[in-house]
């Protein structure tokens, strides 16, 4: 009986890690849906970026017309987000594609 049991056991696992394959199709397809994904992404963060700069220019344009002694602070800052922005995008998509 306890022969049965464990056959019937083996056979039934074996049946279903034969059925499942090693998933490499799945992995293609999965590669293929994200780098068809990336051109748009990268470019949607560039026009994210340059948003981001004329949004910054502005403010900085605002408060050096105010006379406001920190605009060189707040310049800084949106041209360090935009850069960022702007390399990040080309770095990731070096990397992943």
């Amino acid at each position: 009986m306890k022969k049965l049991f464990f056959s019937m056991l083996f056979f039934s696992i074996a049946g279903a890690l034969h059925a499942q394959g090693n998933g490499t199709a799945g992995i293609v397809e999965a590669t293929g849906m994200i780098t068809g994904y990336f051109d748009p992404a990268t470019k949607l963060v560039f026009a994210i970026g340059a948003v981001c700069g004329l949004i910054g220019g502005v403010k900085v344009f605002n408060k050096f017309s105010a006379g406001d002694p920190d605009t060189q602070k707040v310049a800084a800052s949106w041209f360090g987000a935009c850069i960022f922005l702007i390399v990040s995008a080309t770095i990731l998509r070096s990397f992943f594609l």
